[in-house]
C-alpha cells in the first residue's frame, strides 16, 4: 500500500500547482478597475490606453494629415488633467499616403504589433473600407472614422465594430439639394467627383435629393486620386451650360478646380463639399478673390469666425492647441475637427463600464453628447441601430475673408 500512497501524493502536487496557477492568471487578468482585460483585449491597463490610426501624412490628401495634431492636442490636454478614469492615452499613427493597401497594412501593424486597444479616426473612405472587414473579424473597434461615407451606418449588425463620426456624404448632399431647391429651383448642375466610394456616395445622395424637382444634373466628370490634375475635367464642365458647379473633391483637387475656373469665363454657383472647405489649405493658396461666393456646409464652429471669438469652447481649443502642438494653425478647420473628434473619443472611453473592447463598443453605441465645438443645435447621438452620430449641417458661404453661416441647421438623415 505504500506504493499507492506515493502515487496519490505525486498526483496531488501538480493538481495543487494547477489551482495556484489558475488563481494567478485570473488575478493578473483583472485590472484595478475591476474589469476583465485578458489576452483578447490588449492595449489597456489600469494606467494607460493605447489607440492607433493611419493618416495620409504624404500623397494627394496630405492636407488632412494635420488632423492628427488636433487629436494629439486633445489627448495631451486630457492626459494632463489625469487621463481617462486614471488612464493616460497613447496615440500611435502611421502614414498611408492615402493608399488603401498601406492603410490595411498599418491597421494590421497597429493591432498585431503595437497591440492597440482600438483603431481611432483612420482617414479616407477607400482606406477604411479596406480595413473594416479585418477590424471586425478581429473584434477591434474602428471608431469615428474620418470619412463621411454612408457605409459606416448602413448595416450596424454586419460591421458592429465600425462607426463614423462626421455627417455622412448622403446627409451633406441632401443639404445641398435642399438649398438649391429653395434658392435656385431650376438649377443646371455640373458635377466633378472623385471616382471612388466617397465621390459616388455624395453624388448619389445629391441625385436622390433633387429627384422630382426642377434641379437637374446636366454633366458629370470624375477623376482618379492618382491624376495629376483635374483641369481638363473642369474645362469640360465649363462648356456644359451649367449654372451650378458641385465640387466633390479633396483639398488638392479642390484648389485646382477653383484655379481652373478663375481662368475661364464660367461663373457658376460653386458648391464645395465640406471635406475641402478649408480656407488655409484650399482657398488661400489659390487666392481669396477666386473663392468669393463659394457655398459649403458646416457642423463645427469656424475658428476664424468672429462670432466665436469669445466662445469658451473655441478659447479652450485655441489655447491648448498652441500649448500642446505649437506652430499648428488653430484657424485650420482640420485641426478643429481633430480636437472635436478627440473629445468624442474621450467621452466614449469615460462611459466605458469595463476595460474591454466590447464594453467600449457598448458605450459608443449609446452616445448622447454635446461636443462644445459643434454648432449649436448639433449633438453626437447613437444607438444600437443608428450608426450615424451627426445628422445635421448648416449652409455656409465664403464672403470677404471668411465663411459665414446662412439660414438654420438642416436635419437630413442618410437613408
Amino acid at each position: 500500500m505504500v506504493g499507492g500512497r506515493t502515487v496519490t501524493a505525486r498526483r496531488s502536487v501538480p493538481l495543487l500547482l494547477l489551482v495556484v496557477l489558475a488563481l494567478l492568471v485570473a488575478s493578473c487578468g483583472r485590472d484595478e478597475g475591476g474589469g476583465q482585460a485578458g489576452a483578447t483585449d490588449p492595449g489597456i491597463t489600469a494606467t494607460s490606453v493605447k489607440l492607433g490610426s493611419t493618416y495620409p501624412f504624404s500623397g494627394p490628401a496630405s492636407a488632412y494629415g494635420t488632423i492628427a495634431k488636433g487629436v494629439n492636442a486633445y489627448f495631451k490636454f486630457t492626459n494632463d488633467k489625469g487621463g481617462v478614469n486614471g488612464r493616460k492615452i497613447e496615440f500611435v499613427t502611421y502614414d498611408d499616403g492615402y493608399e488603401p493597401q498601406r492603410a490595411l497594412t498599418n491597421a494590421k501593424k497597429l493591432v498585431e504589433q503595437d497591440k492597440v486597444f482600438a483603431l481611432f479616426n483612420p482617414l479616407g473612405t477607400a482606406n477604411n473600407l479596406a480595413i473594416w472587414d479585418y477590424a471586425n473579424q478581429q473584434k477591434v473597434p474602428q471608431l469615428f472614422v474620418a470619412t463621411g461615407a454612408s457605409d459606416w451606418g448602413k448595416d450596424v449588425a454586419k460591421h458592429p465594430y465600425t462607426i463614423g463620426w462626421q455627417p455622412n456624404y448622403v446627409t451633406e448632399a441632401k443639404v445641398y439639394a435642399e438649398y438649391l431647391k429653395q434658392s435656385a429651383p431650376n438649377a443646371k448642375v455640373a458635377v466633378l467627383y472623385q471616382n471612388d466610394a466617397y465621390g459616388k456616395d455624395l453624388l448619389g445622395g445629391f441625385e436622390a435629393g433633387i429627384a422630382g424637382s426642377g434641379v437637374k444634373v446636366v454633366d458629370k466628370q470624375s477623376y482618379e486620386v492618382t491624376d495629376p490634375s483635374v483641369a481638363s475635367q473642369v474645362k469640360k464642365l465649363a462648356s456644359s451650360g451649367a449654372d451650378v458647379f458641385l465640387d466633390v473633391t479633396t483639398p488638392k483637387f479642390a484648389a485646382q478646380a477653383i484655379a481652373t475656373i478663375a481662368q475661364t469665363t464660367w461663373k457658376p454657383l460653386h458648391i464645395l463639399n465640406n471635406v475641402a472647405a478649408s480656407k488655409a489649405q484650399v482657398l488661400e493658396p489659390v487666392g481669396l478673390k477666386n473663392a468669393q461666393g463659394i457655398v459649403s456646409t458646416a457642423y463645427l464652429k469656424n475658428p476664424e469666425d468672429p462670432k466665436w471669438a469669445s466662445d469658451a469652447a473655441m478659447t479652450e481649443y485655441k489655447t491648448n492647441l498652441a500649448k500642446y502642438e505649437p506652430g499648428t494653425d488653430a484657424n485650420d478647420p482640420y485641426n478643429a475637427y481633430g480636437w472635436a473628434v478627440g473629445n468624442t473619443m474621450v467621452n466614449a472611453l469615460e462611459q466605458m463600464k469595463e476595460p474591454t473592447r466590447a464594453s467600449l463598443m457598448e458605450a459608443v453605441r449609446s452616445l448622447d453628447l454635446e461636443i462644445p465645438l459643434l454648432l449649436p443645435g448639433l449633438k453626437v447621438q447613437t444607438s444600437g441601430t443608428d450608426g450615424y452620430p451627426i445628422e445635421a449641417m448648416q449652409i455656409q458661404k465664403f464672403q470677404g475673408e471668411n465663411f459665414e453661416l446662412a439660414g438654420s441647421v438642416i436635419q437630413a438623415g442618410a437613408q
